[in-house]
Formats: C-alpha cells, structure tokens, sequence
C-alpha cells in the first residue's frame, strides 16, 4: 500500500498508542495496514505511551494480537522514560509507588528500593505516580504524606483523560493534580508532554527526520514540538477536528481522521 506525501519529508515515525493505534485495545479502521505500509517503506518506527499499567513486552504482544509487528526495543511506555530518568540518579532511593505492577519493576531496574508495604513509606526520598486500575485513597494518602515530608514527585504525565473501550476516563494527570494539590509539590512530570518519552524514542531509533503522530494536542502535539519535532493529528481519540484546526502554537502539520486516513494514499 503507498504512502501518502506527507511521509515524503520523514525517515522514522513515532506512533501514539492509545487513541491512534488502538481504543481500548481494538484497533483504529486499517492501523495494522498502516503500520505495515510504513515498516515496507523502510522507515524507522517507535511506539510511545503515557500509560504505565503494562510493560513494553505486554505492549508487544497487544500490537501483534491486532496485526501490527513489533519489538520490545521499538516500544517507550512512561515506565521506561521513568526508568530512564531515575538511573540517572545514585542508586538505593526509597521509592514509593502509585501505579501497576511494571512501574515497580522500572523503578527497581533503576536501581532504587521499593517504600511500598514497609514502616517507611511515608519516609520515601520519591514518590512516582501513574495511573493504574487499582489505585485508591490510601495510596494518595501516603504518597501525600511522604510529599510533606519532603520528598520529591515524579509522575507519568498530565493527561486529563485518555480513551478507554468504556469511555474517556481520568489519565495520570488528574492523580498528579491531587498529590500537588495535597502536598503543594511540583511534579517531575516525565510522560508527554514532557519530551523525555520522545527522547528515549530518538536515542534508540538513531538520527533523522521524525513525523510523530498522536490523537492529543496537549500530549502528542505539544510533547513532540518540546523535543523539536514534527507532529500530525488524527480525531480518532480524544481530539475534535474543530480543537486540531484551532491548534497554532504549536499547529499539527496535517490532520487525519485516523491513522489510516493520515498515512495511506488510498
């Protein structure tokens, strides 16, 4: 299947997950063809999300289930800019974590010690925040204690919401929004729009021209244009094409009604 012009100007793309490749786990109209044109073309790919409840080899076996290939080394989930981010740091910090169970895996893999289910949770050096299924009061609770404390806030972005099989539900931001309100911290905030998720992207992808494509402005358009890059829209997600066409600082390079419609010339 050829590709649409616009992928004329792009050596690699970095896809959105949720809301461009998928909604609640089933795929847009056409992704897979989509992401198979643009792997035969022979450009680079990486797959980039602010969802932190699975790990890169969940994400894997997800995209295989609706017809997209790809490697663990092409997926960069926020657990992984997380990671990044942390082991950066000297190692044995005392974490306490808000998020499912791959976030503690990143963290321990940086190098840190885990606050959680011990006398010293509310005593931890960082407290790191994702949104997760099973989070709860308690856990805001503790991770606002540990905050007064003085400890230090890394969380997984600040999107209000993202699109799930029951509907739009509350993303990482809004538990962000809660532990700052609480505790009167400002977060490290490591998934977009922070550019780091695109960085971790680029450093494994290597050098040259990147389109990202996502369905959120304040995330994917936003996130892409703090690393310096280009980025298209599609209304597949959460994005209206009244919101994308109002969008000019930074303004999407297209527009398209999903994936598909973007990247495909027919």
């Amino acid at each position: 299947m050829p590709l649409s012009p616009l992928l004329d100007r792009y050596d690699q793309v970095i896809l959105d997950l949720d809301g461009t490749v998928w909604v609640g786990g089933v795929a847009t109209p056409r992704a897979p063809e989509a992401v198979a044109a643009i792997r035969a073309s022979g450009r680079r790919l990486a797959f980039v999300t602010n969802d932190g409840a699975h790990s890169p080899e969940e994400y894997v076996r997800k995209l295989w289930a609706i017809g997209c290939t790809a490697s663990v080394e092409e997926v960069v989930s926020v657990g992984c800019a997380i990671q990044f981010l942390l082991a950066e740091r000297p190692a044995g910090a005392l974490v306490f974590v808000i998020g499912g169970p791959p976030v503690f895996r990143h963290v321990v893999e940086a190098g840190h010690r885990i606050a959680n289910g011990t006398t010293r949770a509310e005593s931890a050096d960082v407290v790191v925040a994702v949104a997760h299924p099973g989070f709860d009061y308690n856990e805001l609770a503790i991770a606002t204690r540990a905050l007064l404390a003085g400890a230090e806030l890394v969380t997984g972005g600040r999107d209000r919401t993202y699109p799930s099989s029951a509907g739009i539900s509350p993303g990482t931001g809004a538990i962000t929004a809660a532990l700052e309100y609480a505790s009167g911290a400002s977060a490290r905030v490591v998934g977009k729009p922070d550019p780091q998720v695109f960085e971790v992207a680029l450093d494994r992808m290597g050098s040259g021209r990147t389109l990202v494509i996502g369905d959120h402005l304040g995330a994917d358009l936003a996130g892409a244009a703090a690393a310096g890059l280009d980025a298209a829209i599609v209304l597949s997600g959460v994005t209206s094409r009244e919101q994308a066409q109002a969008s000019v600082d930074p303004a999407p390079v297209a527009i398209g009604d999903d994936l598909a419609s973007l990247v495909l010339s027919g």
